[in-house]
């Protein structure tokens, strides 16, 4: 049995491909604290990726997506598939899964073979959320996962992060929140391919699904408009009909030669995002070190100097860029 010290690139790479929980429990550790191993591992697998089914699941806090994806295993293991879930908390200092509230639920299947679940957090990660997330989605696919569910806990810039990853997203409304309403209002309706109103039982269901209802009717571009849900994830009425729908929108995307397109458009976007987390932290490490950039924030804090005066010198003296992204010689 290879013990936690045991593992190398070769033996781990193996274990992931052979989709082995312990390998692919280190390989995501690896991936959260960063370490050059993981950076390796994730070179060797990505060329044998693109066969995992990503969904992103997003909404308010406390709306049920733990408990909806617990539910939503079942007909998927049904049928025969494998599943991995990435529930990602923003502000979780662990690297193990908080198993509290909701997402205890999901303990439901921590015996099955045929699931691996993971709670992350953003940890050191210069490249933040984006970067993490990215890389545990890459391990689970070349570890063979059919599905990986990838979870955000609340809303903010983890959610728009989590819409760069997925192939299809479900948002997670719940009837009589003032949360969910303020997701329409705030423009979420435009990120889901595919929307639950969980709760199903609740009086105030079938008004909210005419108000999401009339609000994506204001959506005049669009060639195709998310189909709603009303599901009880706790005792799984609707999960059945919500797996279809996101299948469907995976059938959709596949023959209308989408797919490809969007996973293309994604991978640029995480580039992106990567590449911008890692520069702005580079920028806050040099100028916190460089006593002269340090005096630049200074005379903009005492109205002393403008900030884009400030922002054309530090980008000069740390990317050697001038204001019309220029490179400039450093002699």
């Amino acid at each position: 049995m290879a013990g936690r010290r045991e593992w190398t690139r070769e033996t781990l790479g193996a274990g992931v491909r052979s989709g082995d929980r312990r390998a692919l429990a280190r390989a995501i550790t690896l991936v959260e604290n960063a370490d050059p191993l993981a950076y390796d591992l994730v070179r060797d697998l990505y060329p044998e990726t693109g066969r995992t089914f990503a969904v992103g699941i997003t909404g308010p806090p406390g709306v049920g997506k733990s408990t909806l994806i617990s539910a939503l295993v079942r007909p998927i293991r049904e049928r025969g598939l494998t599943v991995g879930v990435i529930s990602v908390d923003p502000s979780s200092p662990f690297s193990h899964g908080a198993l509290l509230g909701d997402r205890i639920r999901l303990a439901d299947h921590f015996l099955d073979p045929g699931v691996f679940i993971r709670s992350m957090g953003t940890r050191g990660h210069l490249g933040g959320l984006a970067e993490a997330t990215l890389q545990a989605l890459l391990i689970l696919d070349a570890g063979g996962k059919d599905i990986v569910f990838l979870e955000t806990v609340g809303t903010g810039q983890s959610e728009v992060e989590i819409i760069d990853v997925a192939d299809t997203v479900l948002l997670v409304l719940m009837p009589g929140s003032g949360d969910s309403v303020q997701a329409l209002k705030a423009g979420i309706m435009e990120i889901p391919d595919v929307i639950a109103v969980n709760k199903k039982e609740h009086p105030a269901a079938k008004t909210m699904l005419n108000e999401v209802r009339s609000i994506l009717a204001l959506d005049l571009e669009s060639d195709r408009r998310p189909p709603i849900v009303l599901t009880e994830a706790v005792t799984g009425e609707g999960v059945s009909e919500l797996w279809d729908e996101i299948a469907g929108h995976r059938d959709y995307l596949v023959s209308n030669g989408l797919l490809d397109e969007r996973r293309r458009r994604n991978l640029a976007s995480e580039v992106f995002a990567v590449a911008s987390a890692r520069a702005k932290a580079h920028l806050e490490r040099t100028v916190a070190n460089d006593p002269e950039l340090r005096r630049l924030l200074d005379e903009v804090q005492r109205r002393e100097l403008d900030p884009l005066t400030a922002v054309r010198a530090i980008m000069i003296q740390v990317f050697r860029i001038d204001e019309d992204g220029n490179g400039t010689d450093p002699h």
